[in-house]
């Protein structure tokens, strides 16, 4: 998705004269075009994330929209005291976009990965989260981001190649239409789901939630959960503050909590090592024979 970003940062360069772009001195091989496009607009703040926030937080009180880049635990953790108190208690509308969420990182270790950020970020006042299914949904997040006067977090990670069209980015999407199980998830995690077992495909009916936070759900969504009494959620990130609690508690609230509930999240690292990022996901049962297993178990129970 990076590629996809630096492209849509391009476009955006001449639409959106007052846009500014700051990377914590990162973006080798991927922001050079940024970097060229945005001449002056573009400000390497070197290795020093919580000066970059504030900066961003000043340059955005007079008028000017800054898109802050690095790699996602350094956008976000390093910095949050900065991004809680200069950017989200003002409304600011500074951009934050973090690369590599998830496990993206692989084999460089939990220091890379960003298990907590949708949980962390979802909770800030004013904050939207927002979390790219395909690469072709970036172009549309970074325009609705753009335009969006409160201060926005873009988690990108790693898109599976030769995924089908989806429709089009939105903060719920249905991807396919099925009667035994209701998957919802966030992020490309969610194609393992699709590919855990070709033979169960037309049994899910699969929604992809990509804006948070969110306070209901779409009433088709609903209605499928209902008809279904199946649900299964699944995100690369902790299982605390992750879509499941959110989602639950929407399920409450509708006086829909008698329904079969199931969820798959990120475990951290269970044998202590490190390796790539689907070796991570299968170790976390989000990919692999253990996704299969779990939504098999759920179509026949």
């Amino acid at each position: 998705m990076r590629a996809e970003f630096a492209q849509a940062m391009i476009a955006l360069a001449d639409e959106s004269p007052s846009s500014l772009f700051l990377t914590g001195d990162l973006g080798y091989m991927a922001l050079e075009g940024v970097r060229d496009k945005f001449g002056s607009r573009f400000i390497n703040a070197g290795v020093a994330e919580q000066n970059m926030t504030s900066v961003a937080a000043g340059l955005a009180y007079e008028g000017f929209i800054p898109w802050l880049y690095s790699i996602a635990p350094f956008a976000i953790l390093r910095p949050y005291e900065q991004i809680r108190n200069d950017i989200c208690l003002h409304n600011l509308p500074v951009k934050i976009v973090g690369n590599g969420g998830g496990y993206g990182y692989g084999i460089m270790g939990a220091t890379h990965h960003t298990l907590e950020d949708i949980g962390v970020m979802r909770c800030l006042s004013n904050m939207k989260v927002y979390v790219p299914f395909t690469g072709s949904d970036i172009d549309l997040a970074v325009r609705a981001m753009a335009s969006d006067i409160s201060p926005n977090y873009l988690r990108l990670n790693l898109a599976p190649k030769g995924t089908p069209p989806v429709p089009p980015f939105a903060q719920w999407r249905r991807i396919t239409q099925g009667n035994g199980l209701v998957v919802i998830g966030t992020g490309p995690v969610l194609w393992n789901v699709l590919s855990a077992d070709e033979a169960l495909r037309e049994s899910l009916e699969v929604w992809n939630l990509s804006i948070l936070p969110f306070y209901d759900i779409p009433d088709e969504l609903a209605e499928s959960i209902a008809r279904t009494g199946n649900i299964l959620t699944i995100e690369e990130h902790y299982g605390q503050c992750g879509i499941n609690e959110a989602v639950a508690a929407v399920l409450m609230r509708r006086g829909m909590s008698s329904v079969r509930f199931r969820s798959a999240f990120a475990r951290g690292y269970p044998t202590g090592r490190y390796g790539s990022q689907v070796w991570h996901q299968e170790q976390s049962g989000l990919a692999g024979p253990t996704l299969a297993s779990l939504v098999r178990e759920m179509l026949h129970a």
